[in-house]
């Protein structure tokens, strides 16, 4: 590509001009900012090489110039404007690389090679809740890092670890036990995942009357907490489950049946597969094995009220629990198992944890235990920590029931989008299914975009509203916009696209040109990142670019032949670019709307 010659090209030229050897990566080319772009396409950074060249960098910057004009033949010009180097690409290198990409159905994504995979690992929700806006932010944001590492040529695995055990599951056993009188989701008609999800509000309202009972005796919050009937009955639930008590495996079992089920259909509406699934039940018993083996290393230590514990002062951080005096484990002690697991499973070359940013300390912890324990694969482990995704009125609390459920979200987007596609009045002609499959790929379209668009490391807010304006950076605009395009390629029936590779370029053709070259340079960014955001902002960047093209210029009323077909070629590689961009933020694009 491009940069890729322009760099080697100046590695060579200071070599010549200065008697040095740069590397590729101290060598910074980048697209000439929009208000320069008249003087040339892309711009090197000058300044590092002044100290090599002792000269200004105006000096510098023409000096390079001139060898580039000799010795590259894709550079027809350069301008030197405050220490940068300007370099605009002839015209005949941006034509031949549409004529040579123009109808490639997959340009700039790689195919994985079967080699060490990459394991990301997304989703893990707990059994006591369904599915809501801040697991949507994770389900998608883990999607999407799995599809760009695997248009950047990765063997993805993609995986699911489902905590099904623990304190927070019997919460929700105890409150239907005691308050359920047998409901199951067909007499309710609920989901099997809500039902079990109104039972750990339940608990939480409950616990918190027994509380201020207690209060109002005379007790104060810890001796109230302490005293807590429900949960002690609660813990006692959990120590029969880690025993394998009959009575409490069978209820266990049957209401996280009701719980999967009710994932499948919201994984299902999200469009969101994994290759492997975890459960928690499964893995902490080899993470206590682990812990033994410590304990056995010396490496950690028993209390005198048998709990296990690792001293990590020395290390920055502090003392960690991994077993409980009464012999339960905690996450961390199934978060090592695993860890033991996928490795022995996969020996993968990296495994990426797509968790909230409330759990760096505990990804901090997990590398530094299971690197005193002796994994030296423990530098494979990479969190891919983001923010917490919110609405306008504020945080989301699943204790007190206050969350944005996913499924009644992703019916209200797809609402939306029927009710606002309705408006534009665009589709008499469509069938009933035709119409409703616009509106579920428009309306998810929307929920997608505008999670997927702010960078993962920040927090966001969520604002539906927004999300699905037909204007702006929306997804339905990029959709709109590639729908626009394949309705003129419609219209040109079958004719071939043939044009002279010297045929000139007006600015706006020379913009679209260049953008759509930089694609797989898009995709390494996004994939070195782990940051669909990259993708989001070149999708929007290349609808608004086209746009400008397309009301700029002529496109099917050209009497230019070459000019035509020429602006058709730049139809046909945006129209693929966008449709792959988005393919890689799990968005499906409409042939029409």
């Amino acid at each position: 590509m491009i940069i890729d010659i322009l760099t080697n090209r100046t590695i060579e030229a200071v070599s010549v001009l200065f008697n040095t050897e740069l590397k590729y990566e101290n060598i910074t080319i980048q697209r000439t900012i929009a208000n320069f772009r008249e003087s040339g396409d892309f711009s090197l950074v000058v300044f590092p090489i002044v100290k090599i060249s002792r000269k200004s960098p105006e000096e510098t910057a023409r000096l390079i110039g001139e060898w580039m004009i000799e010795n590259c033949p894709e550079i027809e010009s350069f301008n030197v404007i405050k220490g940068f180097l300007n370099l605009k690409v002839g015209v005949s290198y941006w034509n031949d690389f549409l004529i040579s990409n123009f109808n490639s159905e997959s340009f700039g994504m790689k195919k994985s090679i079967d080699t060490q995979p990459v394991v990301v690992e997304f989703s893990s929700p707990n059994t006591n809740k369904p599915l809501h806006l801040g697991h949507i932010r994770n389900n998608l944001l883990g999607d999407s890092v799995s599809r760009i590492l695997s248009a950047g040529g990765e063997n993805v695995i993609k995986v699911n670890l489902v905590n099904d055990r623990g304190i927070h599951i019997c919460k929700s056993m105890l409150a239907w036990k005691l308050f359920g009188n047998g409901a199951t989701p067909e007499s309710t008609g609920q989901k099997g995942d809500k039902l079990v999800g109104d039972y750990y509000v339940l608990f939480d309202k409950k616990y918190k009357e027994e509380l201020a009972e207690l209060k109002a005796s005379g007790m104060d919050e810890d001796e109230a907490a302490r005293q807590s009937s429900l949960m002690s009955q609660a813990r006692e639930l959990l120590i029969k489950w880690e025993q394998k008590d009959p009575e409490t495996i069978e209820l266990w079992n049957m209401m996280n049946g009701w719980v999967y089920r009710g994932f499948d259909t919201t994984y299902k509406s999200l469009g969101i597969e994994f290759d492997k699934i975890y459960y928690e039940s499964n893995t902490y018993l080899l993470g206590k094995k682990i812990v033994e083996q410590g304990l056995n290393q010396k490496v950690l230590d028993k209390k005198s009220d048998n709990s296990v514990w690792i001293d990590l002062t020395k290390d920055g951080l502090d003392e960690k629990l991994l077993l409980r005096s009464d012999g339960t484990s905690v996450y961390m002690t199934q978060d090592l198992g695993t860890a033991e697991l996928r490795y022995s499973e996969y020996k993968p070359k990296g495994m990426v944890y797509v968790v909230g940013n409330e759990q760096n300390y505990h990804f901090d912890v997990l590398k530094l235990v299971l690197k005193k324990l002796g994994k030296a694969w423990a530098d494979a482990i990479f969190h891919l920590s983001y923010g917490m995704v919110e609405l306008p009125e504020g945080k989301m609390k699943s204790r007190e029931g206050t969350v944005v459920d996913a499924d009644d979200l992703i019916d209200e987007m797809i609402g939306t989008a029927r009710e606002m596609t309705l408006e534009l009045g665009k589709i008499e002609d469509f069938e009933s299914e035709e119409a409703n499959n616009l509106y579920r790929k428009v309306g998810l379209g929307a929920l997608k975009y505008f999670i997927l668009k702010v960078d993962p490391k920040k927090n966001m807010v969520f604002n539906p509203a927004e999300s699905i304006d037909f204007n702006g950076n929306t997804g339905p605009f990029i959709q709109y916009t590639y729908a626009r395009i394949k309705s003129i390629l419609r219209k040109t029936g079958e004719t071939e696209i043939k044009f002279d590779h010297e045929t000139s370029l007006h600015p706006k053709e020379r913009s679209l040109v260049i953008l759509n070259h930089s694609f797989p340079q898009i995709i390494e960014q996004a994939a070195l990142e782990y940051s669909p955001s990259v993708i989001a902002n070149f999708v929007y960047e290349l609808a608004k670019e086209y746009n400008q093209f397309y009301h700029e210029l002529r496109i099917m009323r050209e009497e230019d032949l070459n000019k035509k077909n020429l602006r058709l070629a730049l139809s046909m590689i945006t129209a693929s670019n966008l449709r792959n961009g988005l393919s890689l933020l799990g968005i499906e694009v409409p042939e029409r709307m």
